[in-house]
């Protein structure tokens, strides 16, 4: 039969991120042994004290946490360089059967341009371009007959580009989103293929994004 303390770390393993906010203090020992409470009784079917519970999460070694963040920040902030790029714009269309034929005559006519910022981010419902804000004028032709749901402009990106091993470690973006949250920089999007990462933001937060990025790298 399970003991409170295995049962206890059982739970909390689940949610790795719960150990890291508990190892930082940034959790209240109290409220989150009164939030387990019913899920611990449940495990070990019996009636258990909260302060039982308090004492097992005060005993649970700190090594995972220190693990999971040592493997984040070696794959996500050592892994290569940061690419900065400003004067961007955001169009979000809805899908439409006339969408992709438009999206291919726009990729169609920047051709092998790699001067400009070009990035479609495809969902179910609507479509995402964000794009260099001196290209905007073919985004206002080409798509002129579509449904707009939402546009910006004044932003600027920052990518990151991750090593093959992040796919094999979980927590990557959170580790970078997190910071940004904290710091309230409000991310316009978060674009990502395998092997990358950009951040979308407000031209007025990329300094101190970038500053919060570099930071990480080197501390």
């Amino acid at each position: 039969m399970k003991t409170i303390q295995q049962a206890v770390t059982a739970i909390i393993n689940k949610t790795p991120f719960i150990e890291e906010a508990l190892y930082d203090k940034l959790i209240n020992v109290s409220s989150l042994a009164r939030v387990i409470k019913p899920e611990v009784e449940k495990m070990l079917k019996k009636e258990i004290k909260e302060g039982a519970i308090m004492m097992a999460i005060n005993r649970i070694s700190p090594s995972s946490v220190l693990k999971i963040r040592k493997n984040i920040k070696k794959i996500a902030l050592t892994s290569g360089d940061f690419i900065m790029r400003s004067d961007l714009c955001d169009y979000t269309f809805k899908n439409t059967s006339t969408l992709v034929p438009k999206i291919i005559k726009l990729l169609k006519d920047l051709g092998n341009d790699n001067d400009n910022f070009f990035t479609i981010s495809q969902g179910v419902f609507e479509t995402s371009i964000v794009l260099s804000k001196k290209i905007e004028s073919k985004i206002e032709r080409i798509f002129k007959e579509e449904k707009v749901l939402w546009s910006t402009t004044n932003l600027a990106s920052l990518t990151i580009k991750l090593p093959k091993s992040n796919i094999e470690q979980s927590g990557v973006y959170y580790f970078i989103l997190k910071q940004l949250a904290w710091a309230n920089i409000s991310v316009q999007e978060v674009i990502s293929t395998t092997h990358e990462i950009t951040i979308v933001v407000k031209e007025i937060d990329i300094k101190q994004t970038f500053s919060i990025l570099m930071d990480m790298k080197l501390s």
